[in-house]
């Protein structure tokens, strides 16, 4: 399903493939030879989503940008990248022939260099950057520039890489301090809610 949000519609190549149930919103752009497929969703929000030539977005995935918090964060993925089943990518830069696997998700002003790998289950953090080949092994943390890599047993050490990337900044642009979660979840709620609100216009391009 193709939708025009906030005056804005996809662009499809002609030699790109969209499954008839995937749904593209907004100024979302799917070049040459890119497979878009079932179930996935493609939200530009406020900003823009771009799949390079080749890549691959696979069932059920989800690509949002966003331009609410400190700036605008596009989704980009590079060309012949791959993004797996229920993956989410969020304002975040996928280079070409990355690897993004089953469940992984990238949050906002990452980048996962070329040729790099986020594994099954795996979450790359905000603002974090995978130097090209890069591994993050399933189910483990990534965070930081210089990237640093944490398993489930690290929980001290992964809270307070986490703190330190500010992603309640980075994706909401919520100032209030870290010790104060209800006051941070309940604000980027808000945010979120105020940004998503802009789909009551939307228009319907075509239906599956």
């Amino acid at each position: 399903m193709l939708i025009e949000h906030r005056g804005k519609s996809p662009r499809v190549d002609p030699a790109a493939f969209v499954a008839p149930n995937a749904t593209l919103v907004g100024d979302v752009r799917v070049e040459v030879g890119a497979r878009i497929m079932y179930g996935a969703v493609l939200d530009a929000e406020g900003s823009r989503v771009e799949v390079g030539g080749g890549a691959v977005v696979c069932e059920h995935a989800v690509l949002r940008a966003t331009a609410v918090g400190d700036q605008e964060h596009p989704v980009r993925v590079g060309a012949d990248a791959f993004v797996g089943p229920h993956a989410t990518l969020l304002g975040c830069m996928v280079e070409n022939c990355a690897y993004i696997a089953t469940g992984a998700t990238v949050l906002h002003g990452a980048t996962v260099g070329a040729g790099a790998v986020a594994a099954v289950g795996s979450l790359v953090h905000a603002n974090t950057v995978l130097p090209g080949e890069f591994l993050v092994p399933p189910n483990t943390v990534a965070v930081g520039d210089p990237v640093r890599v944490f398993g489930p047993d690290e929980r001290s050490a992964m809270t307070e890489a986490i703190r330190g990337v500010n992603f309640a900044r980075t994706a909401f642009g919520v100032e209030i301090p870290w010790e104060d979660r209800l006051a941070r979840y309940r604000q980027g709620t808000r945010v979120r809610a105020e940004e998503f609100a802009a789909h009551g216009d939307d228009v319907v391009l075509n239906r599956p």
